[in-house]
């Protein structure tokens, strides 16, 4: 079964940054993609940003310019490296990741609180 660590999560005010950590294991196919999404209280879940073993990153609108998604997927783990933070921003951030075999798992989620 794979487990998703993730750490990182907190309160900061606006303008302030945030580092998230997810590594995952207990993968038997190897991962080749991951990805952060967050959900809001209302809202749907939204990717945030994602990152392939070759290296290859996607970045909603909302946060192009202000996250960087960074690490090393053929290690299973990535970061999320959050500036210039916003009141939006607040939400539970959840680790995503796919292996080779197409299956898709999920973290458990870290609360992200940005104060005005």
């Amino acid at each position: 079964q794979v487990q998703l660590k993730e750490s990182g999560g907190g309160s900061v005010q606006a303008g302030g940054s945030l580092r998230l950590s997810c590594t995952a294991s207990g993968s038997s196919f190897r991962i080749v993609h991951m990805a952060w999404y967050r959900q809001a209280p209302g809202k749907q879940r939204e990717l945030v940003a994602s990152r392939t073993t070759g290296s290859s990153t996607t970045y909603s609108e909302s946060v192009k310019g202000r996250f960087t998604i960074e690490g090393d997927v053929s290690k299973n783990t990535v970061y999320l490296q959050m500036n210039s933070l916003k009141p939006v921003d607040t939400a539970v951030y959840y680790c995503n990741t796919m292996n080779a075999g197409n299956y898709v798992y999920w973290g458990q989620g870290t609360q992200v609180t940005v104060s005005s």
